[in-house]
């Protein structure tokens, strides 16, 4: 693939990862298992609220092919096949869920240089379609996606955002929601290895004149123990502890409060994740 500008997805991804990746109020537990085939296996137990789920999951890499397959609880099961090029710069990507037959979708991202264009498409009559398209280089690039429904013959989303990528730092700025939203954030990373940064965002919705104010930071205790936490100007504090306790393998525990209602026992999550080769 080509390093070129990237999906509009990654249009401030990494300051939205360090502001919401592991936060969570949930208890999950999750066990991995590696073979020298190429087979992974995955298997997750989660409580949210009172309620209990589990699910399976495995992945099978054959040449330029991976296969993911994931059977939960509710007896679905969820297939994404992914081919990378299979046509030059091009990846290909192939999800449906069973029994659920209308729920085939299919996306094709192409890769430039100087562009990235994705389409996707549900694979049913009248399907819904989104489509992205990014324009320049890895230092700063513009972007926007718009998704159709052929059904009803309207627009249900179209947004555009910019980034800005330096070595120790990136900037973003999109305008959402039809354009009844823009969201600014900045990330600086504070160290050469990255492990240490601070972040803010920004976000305003127009049509309730809402304006919401976000900080955060993540440090780097040592070179296995890390520290993340946030907070909100609607008074919302978050904090994060994570420990490698061996290679790939990592133990979370997270907690959130609401510091205008502190007479509320904070929610507390723990997460274990143990792979095996």
């Amino acid at each position: 693939m080509s390093k070129g500008p990237g999906l509009f997805s990654d249009i401030g991804k990494k300051a939205k990862d360090l502001l919401t990746r592991d936060y969570n109020s949930d208890h999950k537990f999750s066990i991995s298992t590696y073979s020298a085939s190429g087979v992974a296996l995955t298997s997750t137990a989660l409580k949210k609220g009172g309620v209990h789920a589990a699910d399976v999951t495995s992945q099978y890499k054959y040449k330029n092919a991976v296969f993911d397959v994931k059977v939960d609880t509710d007896s679905t099961i969820l297939t994404t096949v992914t081919f990378t090029e299979i046509l030059p710069s091009t990846k290909a990507i192939v999800s449906f869920k069973v029994p659920d037959n209308s729920s085939g979708k299919l996306e094709v991202q192409y890769f430039h240089d100087h562009a990235t264009v994705t389409a996707t498409a549900a694979l049913k009559q009248n399907p819904l379609i989104d489509i992205t398209a990014t324009l320049g280089t890895p230092v700063i690039s513009f972007g926007a996606e718009a998704g159709y429904d052929t059904s009803s013959k309207t627009f249900t989303k179209y947004n555009a955002g910019i980034n800005v990528t330096k070595p120790d730092a990136c900037a973003s700025i999109i305008l959402g929601d039809k354009g009844d939203s823009i969201k600014a954030s900045y990330l600086h990373h504070l160290d050469e290895s990255k492990r240490s940064a601070a972040v803010g965002e920004v976000y305003r919705k127009f049509s309730t004149n809402e304006n919401t104010i976000t900080v955060g930071g993540l440090y780097a205790i040592d070179h296995s123990t890390s520290v993340k936490a946030k907070f909100n100007s609607r008074g919302t504090l978050g904090a994060l502890l994570q420990h490698e306790v061996l290679p790939k393998s990592l133990v979370t525990v997270s907690s959130e409060i609401d510091t205008r209602a502190l007479d509320k026992h904070p929610r507390t999550r723990g997460f274990t994740y143990f792979p095996h080769e």
